[in-house]
């Protein structure tokens, strides 16, 4: 039996080890996205400062696990047996609850997540101890702390609102001061901004990352905390004279800033949350030295875990373990980039490529907005207004090379996160470190002007999404563990096994999709070059390149797709009629992506040359839109056919029809070829005999009309559903001799007005 939850006790340590990784991935956007989204420095100093946070703050921390042991549970009240399911359900949902949270971006609260799991696991055996308590004398207080949960829950709220709050005036007061052009406007203010942030940094550092250190004694925060005026005001005069100091040494005191914010805040986050990692495996393993020491020979059900009561005494070669993992998932997890950069797109200066959709709240918020701006520019005197828009041009902006936002607002988010968090700590007040940073970084974003009304929307969905992730955490934590819970209590170590093997297996199937996924969906770096390019040539040529690209892959899918419904109607071939639509929706959702990138390009361009380039770009993308609608139009009725069971198209059919869709595919390939290679010598002829072919399939169709009305088809629903094949077919022939056409126009120099119209108008 010990040996049975030694395994259980060593998988637990195991599934820490995940659950570091996968933690650290998620939390990575709490400290990183500021330095990262501003380019202070190169990913790997970067790396190199968060990782040195990030490690000393694990050691340094006397590993506050409490809460793991009995700050949700009361463990007087529970059995060796009742801890140790809890325990093991709460690790195996954590670590496959934040693997998919990693895998779609979504920051997401690690403190949350686990104290919803132990709230779940210990609510559903409270119950089930209380149904089954004879003496009537239990009751749900006895046995789990309904505080807490309430605490986190008003620390979401508290964190949503104070964050955005602060963040947007205080970044709105900031640009004022400093404008975009912030190098002109350092000769004195920089020294006092830099006095501010590095004092509230030094000071964050003590009391929210060195307060748990074996060598802060009660004595020596006592002193700090009734000496804190004299040492923060005699700080700031250091420390203000110190960063003028620098700035006259021609030294960069914002990048000084940032990489200050990026430690402090991994030195605290490793500090504190790292009961969120290893604090339930402790838990279980203190637990089973107990049993075994003290159990005397009684069961798994009556030995009662009141050891758990006493504080935590977390031996040394655990912290440093920890440390170094959680190191090793900072430098090397994709995953921890991808969450990064979704904090960072949100919050990005210029528009780009939106992660998001539009959502219908994030539309309502948008339209109130409007009318307030619109009545503020009433209200507010024409002079204020033109001097605040001279504070807030973007085209003095400074933004290093890649940068989604300079270093003013960089700094302001490290600082202000800092200082909130501070703030909830004397005040007793449950913020969370995640909730705090990003809604922070939301909220300067806004003040900064980077929510155009072109992107808000877009915006607001995504900050929308990941706060409503955040009450899913919650639920989806709690639920799923009080279920594993109650599946485990009462299947014993068979249940235990079965949820051990299923977390493995989903763990290793997410990694599989998210490596699969990450291939698929590739940085789409000519957009990214068209984004930053100041020259407006250079734009032109970029633009031209992302719209061949497209162009060309959309010809080539349709082509191989066509193939795809028509085989699997031929053949009956259900599966991969299923297949074809699938991928026919991803297609219209990417082209939709890829449209508004080239949008943004387009703007970028010369008004002339803009106007001159508009007419074939829409033209180019209409037509790859039509193609996918063309060829739903075409799948659908074939999938219906085949679903049904409906009589196969006859042999004669299929005979007539191949050789007119190897002559399409043919001219397609000959199309994409012409589009991808640039090169439109054979254009006319293409679309010479994209014409004929036009005829020929217009005769089959007159052909199989005589046919149905003499009734010599065996099947009127299969003669039906060929001749809408060669309908659209026929469509097809017309919309992609558009686009060959728009891309020839779009890629070549200046065209006649006269010429565009047509061309526009020759098959209409």
């Amino acid at each position: 039996m010990e040996t049975v939850y030694l395994g259980i006790v060593i998988f637990l340590f195991m599934l820490a080890v995940f659950d570091l990784l996968v933690g650290v991935s998620n939390d990575a956007v709490n400290f990183m996205n500021s330095a990262v989204g501003a380019k202070v420095a190169k990913f790997r100093t970067i790396i190199i400062v968060a990782a040195i946070g990030v490690f000393a703050g694990a050691v340094l921390s006397n590993g506050m696990m409490d809460i793991a042991r009995h700050g949700i549970f009361h463990p007087v009240n529970f059995s060796f047996y009742e801890i140790m399911c809890i325990l093991l359900a709460v690790m195996v949902t954590d670590v496959v609850l934040l693997d998919v949270f990693n895998t779609l971006g979504l920051p997401t609260s690690t403190t949350v997540s686990m104290v919803f799991e132990l709230l779940g696991g210990t609510f559903i055996l409270a119950i089930l101890k209380i149904v089954g308590d004879e003496t009537g004398l239990l009751t749900l207080g006895d046995m789990m702390n309904t505080e807490k949960a309430l605490s986190v829950i008003m620390g979401i709220f508290l964190s949503v609102a104070v964050a955005f709050i602060v963040g947007t005036v205080v970044q709105y007061i900031s640009r004022l001061i400093f404008s975009f052009n912030y190098k002109k406007n350092l000769s004195w203010t920089i020294g006092i901004f830099g006095g501010i942030a590095v004092t509230s940094l030094g000071y964050f550092i003590i009391i929210k990352g060195l307060k748990s250190a074996s060598f802060m004694t009660p004595e020596a925060l006592a002193w700090i905390q009734e000496n804190t005026a004299m040492l923060v005001g005699g700080c700031f005069v250091i420390f203000t004279v110190l960063m003028q100091v620098l700035h006259w040494c021609r030294v960069n005191v914002f990048k000084v800033i940032v990489l200050l914010g990026t430690f402090s805040l991994a030195l605290a986050f490793a500090g504190n949350d790292l009961v969120n990692f290893i604090g339930v495996p402790l838990a279980g393993f203190s637990a089973y030295t107990d049993y075994v020491a003290n159990s005397n020979g009684a069961g798994i059900h009556d030995f009662m875990m009141s050891s758990l009561m006493s504080s935590a005494q977390t031996p040394l070669i655990f912290l440093v373990i920890s440390g170094v993992i959680m190191v090793y998932a900072l430098a090397t997890s994709k995953k921890a980039k991808n969450v990064i950069k979704t904090s960072v797109d949100l919050a990005r200066q210029e528009e780009g490529d939106e992660m998001f959709g539009s959502s219908a709240l994030a539309r309502v918020i948008v339209r109130r907005a409007t009318s307030i701006n619109d009545f503020l520019v009433r209200v507010i005197p024409v002079n204020v207004r033109r001097w605040i828009d001279g504070r807030f041009n973007k085209d003095e902006i400074i933004l290093a090379d890649g940068a989604a936002f300079d270093m003013v607002r960089a700094s302001v988010n490290l600082v202000l996160s800092g200082l909130l968090i501070i703030m909830g700590t004397t005040m007793k007040l449950p913020l969370s470190t995640t909730y705090v940073t990003f809604i922070v970084a939301m909220g300067s974003s806004l003040a900064d002007r980077a929510w155009s009304r072109e992107s808000a929307v877009y915006r607001i969905t995504g900050v929308l999404s990941v706060i409503g992730g955040w009450f899913i955490t919650a639920f989806v934590a709690f639920t799923i563990c009080a279920l594993v819970t109650f599946v485990m209590f009462y299947t014993s170590f068979f249940g235990m096994f079965a949820f051990i093997v299923v977390a493995v297996v989903l763990l290793v199937r997410s990694n599989i999709r998210y490596s699969k996924k990450e291939k698929v969906e590739s940085q789409d770096d000519v957009f990214k070059r068209m984004m930053s390019s100041k020259d407006k040539s250079e734009t032109l040529a970029l633009l031209r390149q992302h719209v061949q690209e497209t162009l060309t892959d959309y010809v080539g899918f349709c082509e191989k797709t066509y193939v795809q419904v028509t085989d699997g109607f031929i053949n009956e071939d259900l599966r991969s009629l299923r297949k074809a639509m699938n991928a026919t929706d991803d297609q219209k959702k990417m082209l939709k992506k890829r449209r508004r990138k080239e949008i943004l390009g387009l703007r970028r361009l010369p008004i002339t040359v803009a106007m001159e380039k508009n007419t074939w770009f829409h033209l180019g993308s209409n037509s790859c839109e039509q193609m996918l609608y063309c060829l739903k139009r075409i799948c659908e009725p074939c999938k219906e056919h085949v679903d049904n069971n409906f009589n196969p198209i006859s042999p004669d059919c299929v005979k007539e029809f191949l050789p007119v869709r190897d002559e399409l595919c043919k001219l397609m390939e000959r199309a994409k070829v012409a589009i991808s290679q640039d090169n439109y010598e054979e254009a006319d002829d293409i679309l010479k005999k994209g014409d004929d072919l036009k005829n020929r399939i217009s005769a089959l169709r007159k052909q199989q009309m005589n046919r149905m009305q003499e009734g010599d088809n065996a099947s009127l629903k299969a003669s039906m559903v060929y001749l809408n094949i060669l309908q659209e077919s026929q469509e097809l022939v017309s919309i992609w001799r558009h686009l060959l056409r728009a891309s020839r126009f779009f890629q070549g120099d200046y065209v006649p007005q006269e010429v565009s119209m047509i061309a526009l108008t020759e098959e209409r």
